[in-house]
């Protein structure tokens, strides 16, 4: 079984580093930084790639298609209305997802120690 500390996922998803929480792990709104500031942690090698991308998709479509489905048949909105408010709540979730998976990701490959992480323990 494998075995993985909760503490860096969690900081992970507070877009901090994963070995220490005072230093935050994102120097623009996805791109991560080079190294961490507090303790000389490489990050250039840390590859997140396409699965925070895959993961929010499957996360928004799973909670918004069944709520698309229940307002349309509770309230029956105007098509436009009901277009209006998903598109925002959509991209909304969207956004707010996709840095915070990211982070997820290279905090699990940090605790893993996948890709570059193998000698920075």
């Amino acid at each position: 079984m494998i075995e993985i500390s909760v503490n860096s996922l969690v900081r992970g998803w507070s877009r901090n580093c994963p070995r220490f929480e005072n230093n935050t792990l994102l120097k623009n709104y996805l791109s991560l930084k080079s190294t961490c500031n507090s303790n000389c942690l490489d990050f250039s090698r840390a590859r997140a790639d396409d699965g925070p991308a895959y993961l929010t998709i499957l996360i928004v479509g799973h909670l918004m298609a069944p709520l698309l489905h229940f307002t349309f048949v509770k309230w029956r909105p105007e098509p436009i209305i009901l277009f209006l408010i998903f598109a925002v709540g959509c991209i909304s979730l969207s956004l707010y997802l996709l840095l915070r998976i990211k982070c997820v990701i290279v905090g699990l490959q940090w605790e893993r120690k996948m890709y570059g992480f193998k000698d920075s323990q």
